[in-house]
């Protein structure tokens, strides 16, 4: 979904209460996508949900639900549409691609409600409460619901990970999350340069790149030529999300956040690996 055709969607009507509501949700669609992503494990699955969830707001402003922020209500929005459409997505073969067919069937493995409260809490750190909001389920049961996926978290396959950061102290952290989750750090890099060199290496089952890198190369970049010799999952940490969520390209499937949280990383990783891993890992 372009970020224009967003724009359309949300300038649809042109005054009153709702260029109000556009103003305020418009600055939170950009995460939107990247959770639309990581729950349905395609761009362009989640984009067509997001985009049904502004032709939602579009046609009945006035169900937005006020009684919570604006970023607990556009989350809330997706979900009843996510709820109303589940069983169609499920069933639907839109997706040709090898890797887009293989996500749904494992998407279809897990419990959706364990992991829906997984991505809320972890990768968009919604709170306890706005969780329960966003899922329309007492705290308790999603509390109950969040135990068991990471319960499936710690029953991952494990995996050979590159971490690609220029910060010593952050790379360390990343480093140190990965192993107490029981993967293996085959490998650090902190250029472009060596990050391809050591992916070539290495052969990993996962990166984790941090956008800019220490002699100024880039690691999209890198990434970019490390997918040129094989395919891997790939997860972006960023400060600048906005730079990379901007409808114009292809988009990172799973993007981290600075600063982030020990969970972020860990959901991230599972999430990569659970959609992306091409088989059983090492």
């Amino acid at each position: 979904m372009h970020s224009e055709t967003a724009n359309d969607i949300l300038s649809n009507k042109n005054k009153g209460s709702y260029m109000s509501l556009s103003r305020e949700i418009a600055p939170h669609l950009p995460l939107l996508r990247r959770y639309a992503r990581a729950l349905t494990g395609s761009q362009e699955s989640g984009d067509a949900f997001v985009a049904a969830t502004l032709e939602a707001i579009v046609a009945s402003p006035e169900e937005f639900p006020r009684r919570v922020d604006p970023r607990t209500g556009l989350y809330t929005t997706f979900h009843r549409i996510w709820d109303s459409a589940n069983l169609e997505f499920d069933a639907a073969e839109e997706e040709t691609s090898a890797m887009a067919r293989k996500a749904q069937d494992r998407l279809r493995s897990l419990a959706p409600l364990s992991r829906q409260a997984l991505l809320l809490t972890t990768l968009e750190n919604f709170t306890m409460p706005e969780s329960s909001e966003i899922l329309g389920l007492p705290q308790e049961q999603v509390a109950a619901l969040l135990e068991d996926a990471i319960e499936d978290l710690q029953a991952q396959t494990k995996a050979r990970i590159l971490i690609i950061e220029d910060e010593a102290v952050i790379a360390m952290d990343l480093s140190d999350l990965v192993t107490a989750a029981g993967h293996e750090v085959c490998a650090t890099a902190t250029t472009a340069a060596s990050a391809v060199e050591a992916a070539r290496r290495e052969r990993p089952d996962l990166v984790l790149a941090d956008i800019q890198l220490a002699d100024g190369s880039s690691g999209i970049d890198a990434v970019r030529d490390i997918l040129t010799s094989f395919d891997v999952p790939v997860i972006f940490i960023t400060a600048f999300p906005d730079r990379l969520l901007t409808g114009e390209r292809p988009e990172p499937t799973f993007l981290i956040t600075k600063p982030y949280s020990p969970d972020m990383v860990r959901a991230a990783v599972s999430q990569a690996l659970f959609f992306e891993s091409t088989g059983p890992l090492n």
